[in-house]
């Protein structure tokens, strides 16, 4: 609902009230001639008009300001009052502080004419300049200078609030900043956790899934032979003694929090990949490599990438494969590494339970050196095929 007026315009046309009813009671105006001199209750109404006017100032202040004219007009007709002109210059003041931009500049342009035209009906009727020049001077103050403080005070709050607006933004932004940067500290460390566990899952999975089974032979075969034996445990000594090997460069990176103050030497290397196949075996499954292409100086990430995905490979091979033989085959090219690795199809359930995550890790892997990777059951040949190609990224070996 629309209010008439507010609690602060309500004390202003009330202190008006007051301060025009002491002015009168002083004497406080002046008269035309002695034969022209209203009574003082003739000069009420025009203060009761214009401070009846100050009770719209902020709610209507157009309306304000066209209630009080008329008063202004009958006061100075009677004889101006300094309280009465103090109350019209407030209602002018008002209509162009709360009115609109325009009223302002048309309010100025208006009382600038005005001004000009007391000073020259004052100084051309009574022949006088120096009359003319005071009369228009006393006008401009009185009509004049509150809308140009009006304006004044209207480009101050315009400004003042665009520097609010200003600082809100720029806090919004802050804060949009802030959380940007918190979800990005939470994808790094998701990121850095997700490494971390492809790490630990093909360190583990690889070295274990041997150990367990070859452990597994030496205990359920029966009548096994010394040679069997000591060939099994040969595997599962190196394959333990491997997973520490690694387990113990990890925990350093850990230790490190990041791999500045790794050993190149300890990282697995794909010169050791012939050994990585050798000890990929069952009693009715062994493994073949085959390189091809003259091995390049590589990224350590391209390195470690194609190693941990040959190592994945082998070991579900281990796993899931069914007898026959798993055929490593890596190319070298001048722009990629390329992975392949043919395992015969299981007929049975698998050896040892898997989650999936190795196929999950290897693709990962691939996808963030912006390879390609593909891993799927060939029907035809009745073999399970993982094929990877990792680019060989030029700024990673100058970088080096």
């Amino acid at each position: 609902m629309h209010r008439l007026t507010t609690r602060k315009d309500a004390l202003v046309a009330a202190a008006a009230l007051a301060g025009g009813l002491l002015m009168l009671a002083v004497h406080g105006y002046s008269t035309w001639s002695e034969d022209w001199d209203p009574s003082v209750w003739a000069r009420l109404v025009p203060l009761l008009g214009l401070s009846s006017a100050l009770l719209l100032r902020r709610t209507a202040p157009l309306t304000a300001l066209a209630v009080a004219t008329p008063f202004n007009f009958a006061d100075v007709a009677m004889g101006p009052s300094i309280a009465t002109a103090m109350i019209y210059g407030d209602a002018l003041y008002a209509a162009s502080l709360y009115g609109r931009r325009r009223t302002a500049e048309w309010l100025l342009g208006t009382t600038a004419a005005a001004s000009l035209a007391v000073a020259a009906g004052t100084g051309i009727g009574l022949r006088d300049l120096a009359v003319g020049v005071v009369g228009g001077s006393v006008a401009g103050v009185v009509w004049v200078a509150p809308v140009l403080t009006a304006m004044a005070v209207r480009e101050h709050r315009f400004r003042a609030e665009a520097e609010r607006r200003r600082a809100e933004a720029e806090r919004q932004r802050a804060e949009q900043v802030a959380r940007l940067a918190e979800l990005d500290r939470r994808a790094a460390v998701t990121a850095e956790r997700a490494r971390m566990a492809r790490e630990l899952h093909d360190v583990i999975a690889n070295h274990l899934s041997a150990v367990a089974l070859h452990s597994s032979a030496v205990l359920k075969v029966p009548g096994l032979d010394r040679e069997g034996i000591e060939r099994a445990m040969e595997v599962i000594r190196e394959n333990s003694v491997q997973g520490l090997a690694e387990m113990r460069r990890m925990i350093g990176l850990l230790r490190d929090g990041d791999g500045d103050g790794e050993d190149p030497a300890a990282r697995p290397r794909l010169a050791e990949l012939g050994r990585l196949v050798r000890h990929t075996a069952r009693s009715d499954l062994f493994a073949r490599l085959e390189v091809a292409g003259e091995p390049p100086e590589l990224p350590a990430a391209v390195e470690l990438a194609a190693y941990r995905i040959v190592q994945e490979a082998l070991t579900n091979a281990l796993k899931h494969a069914g007898p026959g033989s798993t055929d490593v085959r890596v190319e070298y090219t001048r722009r990629s590494v390329v992975i392949d690795v043919l395992s015969p199809l299981g007929a049975d359930a698998a050896r040892l339970p898997g989650t999936g995550s190795g196929l999950v890790g290897m693709r990962e892997r691939a996808v963030m050196l912006a390879g390609e990777f593909d891993a799927g059951p060939d029907a035809a040949a009745r073999r399970w095929r993982v094929h990877a190609e990792l680019p060989v990224d030029q700024q990673f070996t100058e970088t080096r």
